[in-house]
């Protein structure tokens, strides 16, 4: 055990360095690697007291003793951070080659399971529409609010069996989270089609005469209904040609009813008027009146259409209404589910990281920091100075170095250490606007 745990370590120190190596030849290489972007994103989440830090640590004598140095250090006697113990259940370890290739496959289901969390979360914000002010109240996990469920994390036994492997605990997750994506776009896109449908119909109702629905503007009793000879139509106007209009629409050409036309109602532009004429002259009417700037619009008085119009708007509003009520519980549920599935993510990353660093026997712990907001540079520099020794090249560069992915070290860290560390930010609503 010692031995193989001696060759472990040393893999993945002359790993650090080959990474070190690396970030120095792009940056020669003329390669913009600072990490300019993430640094403002945590300055801006850390605002808002949402970031924590995931890391772990050999353990010493006991793994408690691990936790007292670290606690007493960072928040005892400086008061960097609120430290929590974060506890990892005992779980399968497998091979170094496993090891390995699971460590950048977690790396990707990380990043995909943390992209579904906040695609549900976003979606669930849209629903809302002018509820949006309680979307925080509605992103829960396991019941209770995201701070309290992190720092007071659990493993799901039931959902994610220890006894499985490794990477069958993966795929289990892969696979639940996989298909609630797949249900997201399947419920968003029927719900987005309802709502669109009900939107186009709703803006139909208002908005110029030039392009509104006119079914309820206009009576029966507005139309020459039932004749075989005579017809009515229906004119916009610009009110700057009201007078005209009501001057010369007789003469616009022949077989006109006198005294026929009748203004329905107005807008701040437009005057919807009706005038009635013979159906023979109706093409030849369109034509004279366009060359005036009189619009016919294209309307054919019938009132089970227009009652059907009307029905289908209800019909769309309570379809919305009967809708809204089971998609806010499923997507309420289902960012509980993603969540819990991404901080259980979060541990496997952190156990599989630590035993391919730290060796055999397994002896880490695992402890969640709140930084404080002002005070996470002098956080970052007292946990080098406790952990440097674990590796000293990394300690050297002070973390600043960019993404390269290293089989066993990460898949796509923007940051590394000398101990295991991972960045949780619980903010589920600033950083899913666009």
């Amino acid at each position: 055990m010692c031995d193989g745990s001696n060759v472990i370590r040393f893999l993945c120190i002359e790993l650090c360095k080959i990474k070190v190596i690396g970030m120095r030849f792009f940056s020669k290489s003329g390669k913009d690697l600072s990490p300019k972007a993430s640094d403002s994103a945590s300055a801006e989440y850390t605002g808002q007291m949402t970031e924590y830090w995931l890391i772990s640590a050999p353990g010493d004598k006991t793994c408690q003793q691990t936790w007292e140095t670290m606690n007493n250090l960072t928040s005892k006697q400086n008061s960097l951070s609120v430290n929590y113990k974060f506890h990892i259940p005992d779980l399968k370890v497998g091979t170094l080659d496993q090891l390995v290739g699971l460590s950048d496959d977690l790396g990707k289901l990380d990043a995909f399971v943390e992209q579904v969390t906040r695609k549900v979360s976003s979606y669930l914000g849209e629903v809302l529409e002018d509820q949006r002010d309680k979307l925080q109240e509605n992103l829960m996990a396991n019941n209770t609010d995201l701070p309290s469920y992190i720092t007071r994390f659990q493993w799901d036994i039931a959902k994610y069996p220890i006894k499985q492997s490794l990477r069958n605990i993966a795929d289990i997750i892969s696979k639940q989270v996989g298909q609630i994506d797949a249900d997201l776009k399947t419920k968003s896109t029927a719900y987005n089609n309802l709502k669109g449908n009900l939107q186009n119909l709703e803006k139909k109702q208002t908005g110029s005469l030039l392009t509104r629905n006119l079914a309820d503007l206009v009576k029966k009793e507005h139309f020459i209904l039932d004749s075989e000879y005579l017809t009515t139509l229906l004119v916009i106007v610009p009110k700057a040609s009201f007078n005209d209009w009501q001057a010369n629409y007789e003469k616009i050409t022949d077989m006109i009813v006198p005294r026929s036309s009748q203004l329905i109602t107005q807008d701040h532009e437009y005057g919807l008027f009706t005038v009635s004429l013979f159906k023979k002259v109706v093409e030849e009417f369109k034509l004279h009146a366009r060359e005036r700037k009189f619009v016919v619009r294209d309307f054919t008085y019938n009132e089970e259409e227009l009652a059907a119009g009307k029905n289908e708007i209800t019909k769309l509003v309570t379809d919305k209404k009967k809708q809204f009520g089971p998609l806010v519980r499923w997507l309420k549920v289902n960012f509980s589910e993603c969540f819990c599935a991404w901080i259980h993510v979060k541990a496997l990353r952190v156990f599989v990281e630590s035993v391919l660093r730290y060796g055999l026997p397994v002896n880490f712990q695992a402890i969640l920091l709140h930084p404080h907001k002002k005070t996470m540079k002098r956080l970052r520099d007292v946990l080098n100075q406790l952990y440097g020794h674990l590796d000293s090249s990394a300690a050297l560069s002070g973390g600043n170095t960019d993404s390269v992915d290293i089989p066993g070290l990460g898949f796509g860290q923007s940051e590394y250490y000398p101990y295991v560390y991972y960045k949780i930010n619980v903010d589920m609503i600033e950083s899913t606007k666009v």
